[in-house]
C-alpha cells in the first residue's frame, strides 16, 4: 500500500482558484450520460474536483458521480469492486499500488491513448512509471508531492553557514560547521531516521542503483549490484554522521522528525512540507529555507520517491469513452495548473507545468517542485505492494544504519526478500 504524503509541496499563492483553460478533452462519442469516479477522502479538495468535473462535462455533455473513498483497506475494496459488473469507471488508485490491480486484467490498457493524454507533456517518472506494466500503461498521473530539505536559517548561519548548498560536498561542509557548534549527542545537525527508506532510497538512485530490475519479464532485487552498495554505503555515512546515535532505529512519526525540528533537537530535516514544521511552531516561519536535496554529481539533485494518485480505468467499465474523457480532463495541463496545483497545491504532473509554475511560487516552496523533476519509479510488479505493507524495506534500511547487518549481508538478504515478493503473481 502506497505510504501517503499528506502534506503538499506546492502552494501557488497567485494563480486562479478555476480550472478550465482552453486545453479541455475532445467530446466522448454520443454525448451525455453518467460517469461513476471513485475518489480518495483528502487527496482533491471539493473545489478541484469541481474544476476536473466542469471539464469533463463540458467536453462531453456527461454529468458525473463522485463518490468518496476511505483509505482503510482501500485496496480489498478496489479489489472487490473492480470484480463486480456494476464497478465504478474511474478509480483513484495510490501511484504505486497499480500494478496490484493491473496484473490480473481489472483495468483497460490506456497505451492506445497515452499520447493523448500526455497531451505533449513530459510525465513524471515517478508516477508514470509504476502505472507501466509490462510496457502497457494502466493509469494516468492525477498529482505528486515529494520531499526536499527543510532548514533553519538561523541555526545555519549561527554555525557561519548564509547560502543553501548547491552540491553533496557543500551540504556536508555545512553540516560539519553545526556539529562543531552543536555538539550534544542528542542533537542532529541533519536529523535522517534509519527507518526512513524513503528518503534512504535518494541515496541509492543516485548513485545509481536500482531497488530492482526486470529481466525477461521477471522481476529481482538489484541492491547488490556496485551502485547500489555505493549508494547504500554513503546514506550510512551521512545518517551516522549527521544524525543522533538515537534516530537510527527509528520512523519519521515515532518521534515526529517535525516535532524534534520545531522544538531546536535538529537544525535539518527532509520533509514532504515546511507546514509539517508550522503546525508545532509558526513563529519559524521568517527562519525556515528549503533546498533540493543536492546531489553527488555537481548541478543536479538526488532523484526523489514520488507519493502521489492516478486515474485508472475498471475494464468492466461500461463507459468507456466517458472514463476516457475524465482522465483526460483529469490530465489536461490547464486543469492540472490551475486546479490540482493551483487550488490544492500538489505537484502537477508532468516537468513542463513543473518549469511553468516554478517561478510564481514562494521561496520556500519552490524546492519541492524542483526536487519533483528528478524522480525514480518504484518496480511496476504487483509484489512491490508486499514491500511497502510488511515494512521490510524500513527494517531493511534501519538494520544499515544501525549496525545490525553490514551493508552487503543486508543487502543480499534483502534482494532475496524482493526477489521472491516481486515474482509473486
Amino acid at each position: 500500500m502506497r505510504r501517503r504524503i499528506l502534506a503538499a509541496a506546492l502552494a501557488v499563492a497567485a494563480v486562479t482558484a478555476a480550472a478550465c483553460g482552453t486545453d479541455t478533452p475532445a467530446p466522448a462519442a454520443g454525448g451525455g450520460g453518467t460517469l461513476t469516479v471513485w475518489l480518495m477522502n483528502g487527496d482533491l479538495s471539493d473545489k478541484a474536483t469541481a474544476a476536473v468535473n466542469a471539464a469533463f462535462e463540458k467536453a462531453t455533455g456527461a454529468k458525473v458521480t463522485v463518490q468518496i473513498q476511505e483509505w482503510d483497506n482501500i485496496n480489498t475494496k478496489i479489489s472487490t469492486a473492480l470484480a463486480q459488473d456494476n464497478t465504478p469507471d474511474v478509480i483513484e488508485i495510490g501511484n504505486t499500488d497499480v500494478p496490484l490491480f493491473a496484473a490480473n486484467g481489472a483495468l483497460t490498457d490506456l497505451n492506445p491513448h497515452r499520447d493523448t493524454l500526455a497531451a505533449g507533456q513530459t510525465w513524471l517518472p515517478g508516477l508514470a512509471g509504476p502505472a507501466t506494466v509490462d510496457g502497457h500503461l494502466y493509469a494516468a498521473p492525477l498529482f505528486a508531492g515529494n520531499r526536499a530539505v527543510i532548514y533553519d536559517k538561523q541555526v545555519w548561519a549561527d554555525a557561519g553557514v548564509t547560502a543553501p548548498p548547491k552540491t553533496l560536498a557543500e551540504l556536508t561542509a555545512a553540516l560539519d560547521k553545526i556539529k562543531t557548534k552543536h555538539p550534544a549527542p542528542d542533537y542532529s545537525a541533519f536529523h535522517f531516521p534509519g527507518r526512513y527508506w524513503f528518503g534512504a532510497l535518494q541515496f541509492v538512485w543516485d548513485a545509481g542503483g536500482q531497488l530492482a530490475v526486470q529481466r525477461d519479464g521477471k522481476w529481482a532485487g538489484a541492491l547488490e549490484s556496485p551502485e547500489a552498495l555505493k549508494g547504500l554505503q554513503a546514506w550510512k555515512d551521512f545518517q551516522n554522521a549527521y544524525s543522533s546515535p538515537a534516530s537510527r532505529n527509528v520512523d519519521t512519526k515515532a518521534p515526529d522528525q517535525a516535532a524534534i525540528f520545531s522544538s531546536g533537537g535538529a537544525a535539518t530535516i527532509l520533509d514532504t512540507s515546511v507546514n509539517t514544521v508550522l503546525k508545532n511552531k509558526p513563529e519559524l516561519k521568517d527562519r525556515l529555507g528549503t533546498f533540493p536535496f543536492p546531489s553527488a554529481t555537481p548541478g543536479k539533485t538526488q532523484p526523489v520517491f514520488l507519493g502521489g494518485s492516478d486515474l485508472a480505468v475498471a475494464a468492466k467499465s461500461r463507459h468507456q469513452d466517458l472514463a476516457l474523457a475524465y482522465l483526460k480532463a483529469a490530465t489536461d495541463p490547464a486543469v492540472q495548473r490551475d486546479a490540482v496545483s493551483g487550488i490544492d497545491g500538489w505537484t502537477p504532473i508532468s516537468t513542463e507545468l513543473i518549469d511553468r509554475i516554478t517561478p510564481t511560487l514562494p521561496p520556500l516552496n519552490a524546492a519541492f517542485a524542483t526536487a519533483a523533476k528528478t524522480s525514480v519509479a518504484t518496480p511496476a510488479a504487483p509484489g512491490w505492494a508486499t514491500i511497502e505493507s510488511d515494512k521490510s524495506i524500513n527494517t531493511f534500511f534501519a538494520d544499515i544504519a544501525t549496525g545490525r547487518r553490514p551493508v552487503a549481508d543486508a543487502a543480499r538478504e534483502f534482494d532475496a526478500h524482493l526477489t521472491e515478493a516481486l515474482g509473486a503473481r
